[in-house]
Formats: structure tokens, C-alpha cells, sequence
């Protein structure tokens, strides 16, 4: 029989509905087989049993789940356990445990959860922001809060060399139409594709969507990427600000995300420079572009988000500005 801990209260689940869902579950687990116990046990599957802790702990972890949806989503995750059980009852009679590569992934798991546990544990020193600092970035932020726009957009992404693009850069100040600049693609066996979009402020990056803000409908820019360029014209916009109150709570999210990201690093910092580590074989000699390398994995000055369509102005709130900014809901 395999035994269980009750699991922690995941941070960000929130205290109240982790409690009412705990208290839900443990009505589900119902009474003992002698009419009055109280059982952790949710299900006996052969010589094993899954517990009302394992079912809790996934439940955790559901995001935006209701207390009154505990029910029909715990037997959902009974079920799901169940199935793992069998698999794993089986797994055990095969003695796949002790096969070279399941080990390696135990371990491989194993030193992610500790990992993952340690940075978790570093990050509870992170403060929480104040509401001067919330509104400071509220205020430092228009382009994303106040004077919050719609763009409507017309892409065109350039297969290009650094040469071609700097060239492409100084003909863009010459054409007077999308249709002049494809003629000039065409006409130098520039590879291109053409897509047009509606994204609104917080469904951009941030450091565009600073460029964006300042440009003038009908203006174009251009943003460097990995194989050439894009071209954004700015075909149209309109005004769709957010108040500084639907802003609020994605802002404190994310400031404290970035305090927590920041005490990680700076963790991870003090642990390599107070450890000595050696590199042995092929890994002693640093490897061409390791700077440019390390530069590409640094954070970005500010979080991006996913294309998507923008939303329509009664429906803005602090999940869309959540998305912009980053944060997970």
C-alpha cells in the first residue's frame, strides 16, 4: 500500500478556496465501512489506494475551479488516478522501475521538484508592492493604461540579409504605399508574407508596442528578427484606455512576479559564485557565442504576449492587462 502527505497549499490557489475545496473533499471521501469513520481513502484499487489528499493536491492546481465545481471535478481526477494506478501497479509488476532510463527521469524529476521547491522558498522573500509603487508604473506606463489603443495592423515578414535589410530600411522612406514597398520586395526576389491583424496595446510586446504609440496612422516601422525583418504599417487605431483600478491587480502581479524573478537570479548568482564548479572534457572550453548565447537567455526588459484578436473595450479588465504584462492567471 502506498502512503501519502498531505500535500501544501499551493501559492496563488488562494487560502479560502483551497479551504472550501479541502472541506468538499473530505465530505466526498464519505464514512468508513463501519457507518461512521471518517476515511482518507477515496478509492482501493487492487493492493493500492488513492486518498483525498492525491485528488485535493490536483485540484490545486486547477486554476479559476469553484468551490461548487468540486464534485463533478474530483471524481474527474478519481477516475484519472485510478487509471494511473493501474498503470503504475503494472509498471511495478514489470520491474520497469529499475529500467536505466525510467531512473533517469525519476532522478530528472526528482531534482526538478527540489530545484523548483528551493526557488519557490527563495521567492516567499519577495515584498509585496505598494500601491505607490502600483501606481507609479500605472503612470509610467500610457502606452499600455491610459492611453491604452486598438491597432489595426498590416504585416509583412522579410526573409532578408543584414544588407538587404538596411537597404530595405532606406527604401521604406521613399515609397508612399504598401503597394510601392511589395513592388520593391518583388523586384529585388525578396521571399515575404503578408498577414494583417487587430491587436490591442496589451497583446503587444512591450518595447513595440513603446514605437507603436508614437507612430501616426499610416506610418511603418520596422523590427528585426532572426531571418530579416517585419514590416508593421499602422493602418488604423482608436483610443480604448484602461482605468488604473482595472489595472491594479495584473500590475501587483506582476511587479511581485519580477521581485521574485529578481531574488532568484540574484540567488542563483551568490550560489555559483560561492560554489567552485569545474568543467571537464568538451565542456572545459567555453563554447563559441557563449555571451551572445547567455544575452538571448537573459529575461527581457519586458514581458511579451501572444498574438491574439483584441478584445472589445467593455470586456477589457485585469486579465487582459494580466496577459499583457505577463502574468499567469
Amino acid at each position: 500500500m502506498r502512503s501519502h502527505q498531505a500535500p501544501r497549499t499551493r501559492r496563488g490557489f488562494g487560502l479560502l478556496g483551497a479551504t472550501v475545496l479541502a472541506a468538499a473533499l473530505l465530505a466526498l471521501a464519505g464514512c468508513g465501512p463501519r457507518g461512521g469513520t471518517a476515511t482518507q481513502t477515496a478509492a482501493k484499487v487492487g493492493k493500492g489506494e488513492i486518498t483525498v489528499h492525491q485528488i485535493n493536491f490536483i485540484l490545486q492546481q486547477q486554476r479559476g475551479l469553484r468551490p461548487e465545481q468540486a464534485d463533478a471535478a474530483s471524481r474527474q481526477v478519481l477516475d484519472r488516478l485510478i487509471d494511473q494506478e493501474l498503470a503504475v501497479q503494472k509498471a511495478d509488476a514489470l520491474d520497469l522501475d529499475r529500467d536505466p532510463r525510467v531512473l533517469q527521469s525519476l532522478e530528472a524529476a526528482r531534482r526538478e521538484v527540489l530545484a523548483r521547491a528551493y526557488a519557490d522558498k527563495v521567492a516567499e522573500g519577495a515584498a509585496k508592492p505598494t500601491a505607490e509603487e502600483i501606481a507609479r508604473y500605472y503612470a509610467d506606463k500610457p502606452e499600455l493604461f491610459s492611453q491604452r489603443r486598438i491597432y489595426s495592423l498590416q504585416e509583412l515578414t522579410v526573409q532578408a540579409t543584414p544588407a538587404q535589410a538596411q537597404a530595405l530600411r532606406e527604401q521604406m522612406a521613399r515609397v508612399a504605399s504598401p503597394g510601392e514597398l511589395v513592388e520593391y520586395l518583388r523586384s529585388q526576389g525578396l521571399p515575404f508574407s503578408a498577414n494583417q491583424a487587430v491587436r490591442a496595446a496589451e497583446q503587444i510586446p512591450l518595447p513595440l508596442l513603446s514605437a507603436l504609440a508614437r507612430m501616426k496612422d499610416g506610418q511603418a516601422t520596422l523590427v528585426p528578427t532572426p531571418q530579416g525583418v517585419n514590416v508593421l504599417l499602422l493602418s488604423g487605431s482608436r483610443s480604448e484606455p484602461v482605468s488604473e483600478e482595472q489595472a491594479r491587480p495584473a500590475i501587483e502581479q506582476f511587479l511581485l512576479n519580477d521581485r521574485k524573478r529578481q531574488l532568484i537570479e540574484a540567488d542563483r548568482k551568490a550560489l555559483r559564485e560561492a560554489t567552485k564548479i569545474e568543467y571537464y572534457g568538451a565542456f572545459a572550453q567555453p563554447a563559441p557565442g557563449a555571451a551572445s548565447a547567455a544575452a538571448a537567455q537573459a529575461p527581457a526588459a519586458a514581458p511579451t504576449v501572444p498574438a491574439a484578436p483584441a478584445a472589445p473595450a467593455s470586456a477589457v479588465g485585469a486579465d487582459d492587462v494580466a496577459r499583457g504584462l505577463g502574468v499567469k492567471r
